[in-house]
């Protein structure tokens, strides 16, 4: 059977108090379930808009229709003013979806200045901002969330330690081909990272001839039997101005045998048994920037453990 782990990232406001409902409307259309990943904090997405200057992001915007695709509010929100709080309207759309029986976790508490600085944040101030966004989001759903994924897959050393005493189940902070634990400083950490393993939306659009016409099936052929794979899909795109690609997607999928399923699904009953590996920065084509990815080759699973 082949399996498809599915992560929603919720990025701003409007993708949590328009795009996450919907969202939930098609999930439970179709009966599936999937991980969510919630921004808690301030919506200061449009303080990206100075990466306009950066080639790459340019390029990328247009390829994908940016402006059409999110809409000019949030692109351009926060940009002048401090960005408006997330926490304030998401009670009662992340206690839907975990009536629904969705896997909620945690995206970012400021999604804007993780992105923007995750690269030169101590393990002080990555655990002071998984702490802020950890304490809201335990308040909002009634418990503390048991995954973390970190925004735009910028993921460090410091990430990794500072995600040690959370109590995590997992965490899917990298682009990779398999899960495994991470090694840093030659000690293997205890929690055990899901990698995305599919391209997003706005990654292959534009590129190697791939339409809206032609990206379900896209993605679809590249979903293989004896792999794991893992979708991330975001609300603010798939659950509005490309939800009827999304749905098209998921029937797609069912009719073909395809299963959906939250990310915790996908890890081994035996959690010894997952290999050690290592994480580095690299690239993904079409999107801006560096990003952590799974580093090919299996480390040593004898490294000692860390407690």
């Amino acid at each position: 059977m082949i399996s498809i782990g599915l992560r929603v990232d919720i990025d701003t406001l409007n993708g949590t108090r328009a795009g996450l409902p919907r969202l939930l409307d098609t999930m439970g259309r179709f009966g599936i379930r999937a991980s969510f990943f919630f921004s808690v904090g301030p919506d200061n997405m449009g303080r990206h808009i100075w990466r306009l200057f950066r080639r790459d992001f340019l390029i990328k915007m247009l390829k994908s229709r940016a402006p059409s695709l999110y809409g000019w509010g949030i692109l351009l929100r926060g940009t002048l003013w401090p960005g408006p709080l997330i926490w304030k309207v998401l009670q009662p759309h992340l206690r839907r979806a975990k009536v629904e029986g969705h896997e909620i976790g945690l995206h970012a508490w400021d999604h804007h200045r993780w992105q923007s600085r995750a690269g030169r944040m101590s393990v002080e101030e990555v655990a002071g901002e998984l702490g802020r966004g950890m304490a809201a989001l335990s308040e909002i759903a009634g418990n503390p969330p048991e995954s973390f994924a970190a925004p735009g897959w910028k993921c460090t050393d410091a990430l990794l330690r500072a995600e040690q005493s959370l109590g995590l189940r997992y965490a899917s902070d990298c682009r990779g081909s398999t899960i495994f634990y991470p090694v840093v400083d030659g000690r293997r950490l205890c929690v055990p990272q899901v990698p995305v393993t599919l391209p997003t939306y706005d990654e292959v659009l534009g590129r190697k001839g791939i339409t809206d016409k032609n990206y379900n099936d896209y993605i679809l052929s590249i979903v293989k039997e004896d792999r794991l794979n893992v979708l991330t899909i975001h609300a603010e795109v798939e659950g509005m101005m490309r939800r009827e690609l999304f749905e098209e997607f998921i029937r797609k999928a069912l009719t073909s045998g395809i299963t959906i399923v939250p990310l915790c699904f996908l890890l081994p009953g035996d959690l010894s048994a997952i290999p050690s590996g290592a994480i580095g920065r690299g690239s993904i084509p079409g999107r801006e920037g560096w990003v952590a990815v799974q580093v090919q080759g299996r480390v040593a699973d004898s490294v000692p453990t860390a407690v």
